[in-house]
């Protein structure tokens, strides 16, 4: 509450007058890990950059109990594939990885419901070590059809088998 003008006020109790800051410059990448305008790296083991990435980590843990392992499988190396799918998918999309990315990564490797028995065999392949080795993981996003990553959730479930059979057929 202000003072009224009669009021004695020692000096040190006065207000200040405020800074005045200036209007910021425009801001350009400067850094060398800043993402530049034109052309991009691209080729074996690029990836796909995207926001705050490793969050598809923690989301994964949410769905541990869902996952359905064949004998053999660890639930590591099924989550870290998922969570590199998510990723991709997410990236693709352009934006920060969600649950349903993960899910539907899940859902295209066969970890949620019955899976194929030529799918967990092809999973054995791409997914044992994945927990421990990026390129098996980089393989196993290259190796996933492009539209199966930008599907939408709700077709995943419902057509699960179909993805997954082109999964198979691809590889």
């Amino acid at each position: 509450m202000t003072q009224p003008k009669y009021a004695p006020i020692p000096a040190e109790d006065e207000v200040r007058p405020g800074y005045h800051l200036p209007v910021p410059r425009p801001w350009r990448p400067h850094r060398p890990a800043d993402f530049r305008p034109g052309r991009r790296f691209s080729g074996t083991g690029a990836g796909t950059p995207g926001p705050d990435q490793g969050y598809a980590l923690r989301l994964a843990r949410r769905f541990a109990e869902s996952v359905q392992l064949a004998p053999g499988e660890h639930l590591d190396d099924a989550l870290a594939a998922a969570v590199t799918a998510a990723m991709a998918r997410a990236a693709r999309a352009g934006r920060a990885p969600v649950a349903t990315d993960v899910e539907a990564a899940l859902w295209l490797l066969g970890y949620l419901g019955e899976a194929d028995p030529a799918l967990v065999t092809l999973r054995r392949h791409l997914v044992t070590g994945a927990a421990h080795d990026y390129w098996d993981r980089r393989a196993l996003v290259a190796a996933l059809p492009p539209e199966a990553l930008a599907a939408p959730i709700a077709e995943l479930r419902a057509d699960a088998r179909a993805y997954q059979n082109r999964l198979v057929g691809t590889v």
